[in-house]
C-alpha cells in the first residue's frame, strides 16, 4: 500500500536564541505548505518585535522547503534595507537561501489602504480622482482609436493583410444575429410612441399628427439610438469578453511572437463589421418601429395603414431618414473601439475580465448618449 506523502514529512519547528545582540531563528524540520502552520505565530512575533537588521536565519537544521516556507522565513527580514545580505544567514542549505531571495523578489507586500476621507474634503478628493480617471480613459481611448485608424490605413495600402473571413464572421455576429432582438425592441418602441400620440394628440383633436410623431421620432432618434444601445449591450460585451479571454490565455502574446499584429487580426475586423452593419440594423429598426406605430395607430386611432403610409410619404422629408442613418456608422465605430480596447486591457484574472466587460458596456452607452446630444445640437444649428 502506498503511504501518504505528507505523513513522511517532519513537522516544522523554530528555536529562538540570542547571540551577540542578534536574534537567531533556527529552522528545524521541513518547512512546506503542510507543516508551517504551527510556526507562523513565532515568526510573526519576531517580525513585529525585533529590529529586522538584528535577525539571523540559521539554515543548518532545515530540511525540505518550498515557496510557502521560503516566504515565511524571508518575511522575518523583509523590513530590513538589505534583506538578502550575508549577515542575515547562518549555516548552509542547497536551495533555501536562493528560494527565499526568489520568493521575495516575486512577492510584494502592499501597505494597508489609506482611510477614506470624510466630509467636504474627502468628497472633493473622490470627485477629483474620478475626473482624473475619466480623463485618462478618454485619452487612452483616443489613442486606441488612432492606432486602429493607422492599422486600417496600412491595410488599405496592403489589402492582402485584411482578414476577410474574420470580418464576415464578425458581421454575422454583429448584424445577422442581432437583427431579431433589435427589430422586436424597435417594434415596441414605435408602439409606445404611437400610444403616447393617441393619448395626447387625440384630446386636442389632432390625432392624425401622431403619424408625424411616430415617423420623425423613429427615423431621427429612436431607431439609431436603440440600435446603438443594443450593440453596446450585446456585441460590445461579446467583443470585450472574447478578446479578454484571449488576453488571459496569452494568445495575444503568442500572436505578437508569431509576427501578427493583434490590431489587424482582432480589432480591425470587428470595427469594420460594426461600421458596416450599424446602418443596416438601423434601417431595420426604423422599418419595424414605424410598423409597430402603424399597427397601434390603426387599432387605437382608426388610422388605416393606407392613410398612414400616404401621410408618411407626403408630410415627412427624406432628411429625417438621412439624419438617423448618418449617426449609425459613428455609433458603430464607437461601440467597436470601446469594446476592443477594454478587451485589450484585461489582465490575467477573471475579476479583471468582469470589470472590463462592465466598463465596456457602460462607457459605450455613455459615449453614445453624449454623441447623440452633440448630433442633435449640430442638426438644430444647421436647421436639418
Amino acid at each position: 500500500m502506498r503511504g501518504n506523502p505528507a505523513s513522511s514529512q517532519t513537522s516544522a519547528a523554530v528555536v529562538l536564541r540570542e547571540d551577540a545582540g542578534k536574534t537567531i531563528i533556527e529552522a528545524h524540520g521541513d518547512w512546506t505548505v503542510d507543516t508551517i502552520g504551527r510556526v507562523d505565530d513565532a515568526i510573526r512575533q519576531v517580525e513585529t518585535s525585533i529590529e529586522p537588521d538584528k535577525i539571523v536565519l540559521d539554515l543548518s537544521h532545515l530540511g525540505r522547503v518550498d515557496t510557502s516556507g521560503a516566504y515565511l522565513l524571508g518575511r522575518a527580514t523583509r523590513r530590513c534595507g538589505v534583506p538578502d545580505g550575508d549577515f542575515h544567514f547562518l549555516g548552509s542549505h542547497p536551495t533555501a537561501r536562493r528560494l527565499i531571495e526568489e520568493v521575495r523578489r516575486r512577492t510584494q507586500v502592499c501597505p494597508p489602504d489609506a482611510p477614506r476621507g470624510l466630509g467636504f474634503y474627502g468628497a472633493l478628493a473622490r470627485i477629483g480622482a474620478g475626473l482624473e480617471a475619466a480623463a485618462r480613459e478618454a485619452i487612452e481611448t483616443i489613442g486606441f482609436f488612432g492606432q486602429t485608424v493607422t492599422t486600417g490605413l496600412h491595410t488599405l495600402v496592403r489589402p492582402s493583410r485584411f482578414r476577410m473571413t474574420a470580418t464576415v464572421w464578425a458581421m454575422e455576429e454583429v448584424g445577422v444575429n442581432a437583427m431579431p432582438i433589435i427589430a422586436v425592441l424597435s417594434f415596441f418602441i414605435g408602439a409606445v410612441v404611437a400610444y403616447m400620440g393617441a393619448n395626447l394628440l387625440a384630446d386636442l383633436g389632432f390625432a392624425i399628427f401622431s403619424v408625424e410623431l411616430i415617423g420623425i421620432s423613429v427615423l431621427r432618434e429612436f431607431g439609431v439610438l436603440i440600435t446603438a444601445i443594443m450593440l453596446a449591450g450585446r456585441s460590445d460585451s461579446a467583443f470585450t469578453a472574447s478578446i479578454g479571454a484571449m488576453k488571459m490565455q496569452q494568445e495575444i502574446d503568442a500572436m505578437r511572437v508569431l509576427g501578427l499584429d493583434p490590431f489587424e487580426v482582432l480589432v480591425l475586423p470587428r470595427v469594420v463589421a460594426c461600421v458596416l452593419m450599424a446602418p443596416l440594423l438601423t434601417f431595420a429598426a426604423m422599418i419595424t418601429g414605424i410598423f409597430g406605430g402603424m399597427l397601434v395607430a390603426w387599432t387605437a386611432q382608426d388610422i388605416s395603414p393606407a392613410v398612414f403610409v400616404a401621410r408618411i410619404h407626403s408630410e415627412l422629408d427624406w432628411s429625417h431618414f438621412w439624419v438617423g442613418m448618418s449617426k449609425a456608422p459613428v455609433f458603430g465605430l464607437v461601440v467597436a473601439i470601446v469594446g476592443c480596447r477594454q478587451g485589450m486591457k484585461v489582465a490575467g484574472d477573471v475579476e479583471s475580465l468582469g470589470r472590463r466587460v462592465t466598463a465596456s458596456v457602460v462607457q459605450s452607452i455613455f459615449i453614445v448618449i453624449v454623441i447623440e446630444a452633440l448630433f442633435a445640437m449640430m442638426y438644430l444649428e444647421l436647421g436639418i
